[in-house]
Formats: C-alpha cells, sequence, structure tokens
C-alpha cells in the first residue's frame, strides 16, 4: 500500500502505533511526525485496539509491540497479514523476544525494528516498509540467522543464480522495495517482481524477508 501523491507533493505515510505503553507511543508519535512527511493516523494499547484502528484509518504501516494485555499484537498482526489489502506492518520489539519475532517473521511481517532505534533510522524505515520495502535491523538480523537456519534447514550458502538474480536479491537484501530495486537495475516493476518470486522459490524462503535475511547470511547484501 502506498500513499497518493496530493497537490503539493507526495501524501504522508499513514501509520497506526500499537504499543500498551503510552509515554512511547507519544515518543514515536513526535519523532515519526516531525518531518512532516509520516502523520500517525491512530494509536493503540492492545490487539483488539490495534485491528479497530486499522479498519478505521486504513493505515500504510502499522508498527507493533508484540507483547501486549488482551489480544497481543502478534495475534493481531496474524490477522492483518492475512487480508488482501493488509498495510505493511513492522514489530517492535526489544532483545529478549526472539521467539516472538520469529513467529512475526513466519506469518509474513515486513519490518523488524528495536525501540531504541535512532530517530532517523525509525523514520526512513517506516517510509521503506510504505514503499514495499523490507526493514531489518542488523542487530535482530543477528539473532534472526541462526534460528532461520535452523528451521527449516536454510542452505549454508547461496544457490547458482543468474546475474540478475544477484544482483535483485542484493537490493532486496538492503531493503529496497520492487519499484526501487527496478530503477536501479532498469527493469519494469512486474519484470522485479517476477525475478522476486523466483528468488523466493530458489532460496526457499517464504516471503522477501526470509530471502533478505539468508542473504544477509551469505554475504550478499
Amino acid at each position: 500500500m502506498r500513499p497518493e501523491a496530493g497537490a503539493h507533493g507526495p501524501a504522508p505515510v499513514r501509520v497506526v502505533l500499537a504499543d500498551d505503553e503510552p509515554l512511547l507511543r507519544a515518543g514515536l508519535r513526535t519523532v515519526l511526525e516531525i518531518g512532516g512527511t509520516i502523520r500517525v493516523v491512530g494509536e493503540a494499547g492492545d490487539g483488539d485496539a490495534l485491528l479497530a484502528a486499522a479498519d478505521r484509518h486504513r493505515p500504510d504501516v502499522v508498527l507493533a509491540d508484540v507483547q501486549m494485555p488482551g489480544t497481543d499484537g502478534l495475534t493481531a498482526l496474524r490477522i492483518l497479514c492475512t487480508r488482501p489489502d493488509a498495510p505493511a506492518t513492522a514489530v517492535l520489539t526489544t532483545f529478549d523476544l526472539d521467539d516472538y519475532v520469529a513467529e512475526a517473521l513466519r506469518i509474513g511481517v515486513q519490518g523488524f525494528l528495536l525501540k531504541d532505534a535512532d530517530p532517523e533510522a525509525l523514520v526512513r524505515a517506516v517510509r521503506d516498509l510504505a514503499a514495499g520495502g523490507a526493514v531489518l535491523d542488523p542487530r535482530i538480523t543477528a539473532r534472526l540467522l541462526p534460528r532461520l537456519a535452523a528451521s527449516p534447514p536454510a542452505p549454508s550458502r547461496p544457490p547458482d543464480l543468474t546475474l540478475r538474480e544477484r544482483q535483485v536479491l542484493e537490493l532486496l537484501a538492503a531493503g529496497e522495495s520492487n519499484a526501487a530495486i527496478g530503477c536501479r537495475l532498469g527493469l519494469a516493476e512486474a519484470t522485479v517482481k517476477k525475478y522476486v518470486s523466483a528468488l523466493l522459490v530458489k532460496l526457499g524462503a517464504q516471503n522477501r524477508v526470509q530471502a533478505a535475511l539468508l542473504a544477509q547470511g551469505w554475504g550478499t547484501g
């Protein structure tokens, strides 16, 4: 889902924040909105409120804690990720929640961010997510790779890829969207989508985030 351009340039990226700590949400809202390119359109303190806010505001991006009272964030994200018009989703996490992050990867969440992320990195991540990219905090990547390699077993080195497939994979591992990859390589976005689909099959990855993780583990990105 992408923001539509308005008369004075691209529309702000619409974000829903979900965390059970109001002070953290307030801080995140301030960080995200300071540049004027992102607008927080809704907040939620639990999973049920997150789903309601997503239904009401139709955001481009959802940032959610995985542990919240009642219906937790992971359950809400699992529901959101199954919808045909799902927003881009990212988990806000801490170092001690590896099991939740691994499950979020399995259900198709596109972004993994630590709560102490640099403000500029957070803003950039939201923009990248809205554009269709995958966002992985390097500190989370290091912890996810062993789990991805173990279940199911992942290849220890990349399969044989064509030059163009390697180029696409390198940019995918850097978190680039299909449109951005197309611009970089001089390809139509539809062609990039075909390359990404073929790469997922060759790599045995469920989604582009897993592919990016594998590529980073091999040193491709």
